[in-house]
């Protein structure tokens, strides 16, 4: 099952008694918030919930598997996250 944005919305709207306007204008901002700061090599961290941090891969060479010819990936960012100690053991406790 997938929670969409919209999903967070209703939910948040409907605990808040907020407009889904202004509860979606937040997540927007939210998100803008954290997708600069990770940008810029920035630590996100939500106590409670895990951290996000970007990391670099190294380039590499490969074979296309439908053509067998090499590739060169280019050095890039990914995205890493880290999930704190308390849902890790939220996670762990609900599948028992």
């Amino acid at each position: 099952m997938h929670i969409l944005k919209k999903d967070l919305v209703n939910q948040v709207s409907a605990e808040l008694s907020l407009q889904k306007q202004d509860v979606n204008l937040a997540i927007d901002i939210l998100l803008e918030t954290m997708t600069k700061a990770l940008a810029a090599d920035r630590r996100v961290e939500i106590r409670g919930f895990g951290s996000f941090s970007t990391r670099k891969r190294k380039s590499r060479c490969t074979k296309n598997p439908k053509t067998g010819m090499t590739m060169d990936i280019p050095e890039r960012k990914t995205l890493h996250f880290t999930m704190s100690k308390s849902l890790k053991e939220s996670l762990i406790n609900e599948t028992d």
